[in-house]
């Protein structure tokens, strides 16, 4: 039978067999639950990776994710395209108004009685830094990083692309607007070379440590225990077993007491014991 040529810009088809080998692959690697009502959007992402490297068909795109030359490099390419980083500045606001109205005050009780003033705070799954940021931003604000505190911020995330844009902690003014304009002036700074994008002051960038951390993968290479877990908008792309394995590990890496914030559509109800609900999505670590 000869072979019908694809016609110029026409799109590889994604096929039934493709489909679920990329759901296999998504959900082997990255711990991604694909439903089926995901194929359009599987095509359309990789789709565009097809053409960034010029392939005329999805049989020689698993050839070169199978490639040895190509395919450790192919295989967090193909991760950055099938993950969903959507976030902004203080997303859900309500966690970050707990942060400042109760956990930043009861932190500051503990260190006046003599604890130590130490603080480990983790937004896992932090896509582009814009709520790691805002988690630095409350710390500031709340006096928690002046002389005589230890404070950090882990930004972690399995999308490379992603974490590239946090480490790097430059915006666009838009993504900026919403915040109120003594907070953009404090922690932010116009950049000179490059209109209509601010950048993080450096002071607040330097509480930010960003690196990848893929979270199905067994151990996770952390050695502290944190005092505020932000893992928001992330256990959704998982299925049910994995998310039950997921929390049960964020919770070992709350201190007592620590806070573990889900996303507005999560929860972990019947899934992860040893958490007591204390808001909408919020949750503090037995002691």
């Amino acid at each position: 039978m000869a072979v019908v040529p694809r016609p110029p810009g026409a799109e590889p088809e994604l096929r039934a067999a493709d489909f679920e080998r990329a759901r296999a692959l998504a959900a082997a690697w990255a711990g991604l639950a694909l439903g089926p009502q995901k194929r359009a959007m599987v095509q359309a992402r990789l789709g565009r990776r097809l053409r960034a490297l010029g392939l005329g068909s999805f049989a020689a795109y698993w050839a070169r994710l199978e490639d040895p030359t190509t395919a450790a490099e192919e295989r967090q390419a193909f991760i950055n395209a099938l993950t969903t980083n959507t976030t902004e500045f203080f997303r859900e606001p309500h966690h970050f108004t707990y942060l400042r109205t109760r956990w930043a005050p009861a932190a500051w009780a503990r260190a006046r009685q003599g604890a130590p003033r130490r603080l480990r705070l983790w937004s896992a799954g932090c896509a582009s830094g814009e709520e790691a940021y805002s988690l630095a931003i409350v710390l500031v604000e709340a006096g928690l990083v002046a002389p005589g505190w230890n404070t950090r911020v882990l930004a972690s995330d399995i999308d490379t692309e992603a974490l590239a844009r946090a480490a790097a902690g430059r915006y666009p003014a838009e993504r900026l607007a919403a915040l109120p304009p003594a907070v953009r002036v404090r922690h932010f700074r116009p950049r000179s070379d490059a209109p209509r994008e601010w950048e993080v002051q450096p002071a607040l960038r330097a509480l930010v440590t960003v690196r990848r951390l893929n979270l199905v993968e067994e151990p996770w290479p952390i050695r502290t225990h944190f005092d505020v877990i932000f893992c928001r908008n992330v256990l959704i792309y998982f299925d049910r077993p994995t998310q039950r394995r997921i929390l049960a590990r964020l919770r070992a890496q709350l201190v007592p007491g620590g806070l573990l914030a889900l996303g507005h559509a999560e929860s972990a109800f019947g899934l992860v014991e040893g958490l007591t609900p204390v808001g909408p999505t919020l949750y503090r670590a037995e002691r």
